[in-house]
């Protein structure tokens, strides 16, 4: 995939439609945010509203290895955050509806775009882990604490996987935010999820742009 700097105007292979874009193939190939991931969309959906865990973790591994998504996307955001809410469903502490899922995942898709991790400094995952705070929380712009609770929250994701960078990986990165999202659950939900199985990452011949290897703490290592 080739990734240009500055936006361009280009047409989408699968609808026709135009829009600024970023990425392309080296053939000039373009997919729309509209269409990018969208014959995944209703697939990882109806798997989020079906899981039964209480990690999280284990929850999107599960997903990421049953489905062919791409190494990198943003269908990795959708997971992530459907994942930290199926689990708290899981754990009956806090009652959490197959609406509410569906919802985060709708706020979730809006933001997470692909590319925009290097483009704005904002990887999808971030807003995605806000999404699910924010529906628990019922955050919106007239809120005052469930805003500032999922607005810090977001902001502790995207301290935790900006450590995780370079070259981005949409894995790290879910990884790394349903781990901090333990934490974060414990902090200002009181909702203590579990610590599954260990897992071991299997793709790092797959990356694009080169896998950090050494540098990611889930090479060759456990994950949790």
């Amino acid at each position: 995939m080739d990734y240009s700097e500055y936006g361009r105007e280009l047409s989408c292979i699968y609808c026709g439609k135009s829009e600024v874009g970023y990425v392309f193939c080296s053939q000039g190939h373009f997919v729309c945010d509209q269409c990018h991931g969208k014959r995944y969309f209703g697939v990882i959906t109806d798997m989020l509203l079906t899981a039964q865990n209480t990690d999280p973790v284990l929850i999107a591994e599960g997903i990421i290895q049953d489905t062919d998504i791409p190494m990198l996307g943003c269908e990795h955001a959708w997971i992530a955050s459907g994942a930290l809410l199926a689990a708290i469903k899981s754990t009956g502490k806090i009652k959490i509806t197959g609406e509410q899922i569906t919802e985060a995942l709708n706020r979730t898709r809006k933001q997470a775009i692909s590319a925009y991790c290097g483009l704005t400094g904002v990887c999808g995952v971030a807003p995605a882990i806000g999404a699910a705070f924010s529906v628990i929380l019922g955050a919106g712009c007239p809120k005052d604490e469930e805003t500032a609770v999922t607005m810090h929250v977001v902001s502790r994701v995207v301290n935790a996987i900006a450590n995780e960078t370079g070259p981005c990986c949409c894995k790290n990165f879910v990884r790394t935010a349903l781990g901090l999202s333990r934490q974060l659950c414990e902090d200002y939900l009181q909702v203590e999820l579990s610590v599954g199985s260990v897992i071991l990452c299997r793709d790092s011949q797959r990356h694009p742009h080169g896998c950090r290897e050494t540098k990611c703490k889930y090479y060759n290592a456990q994950c949790y």
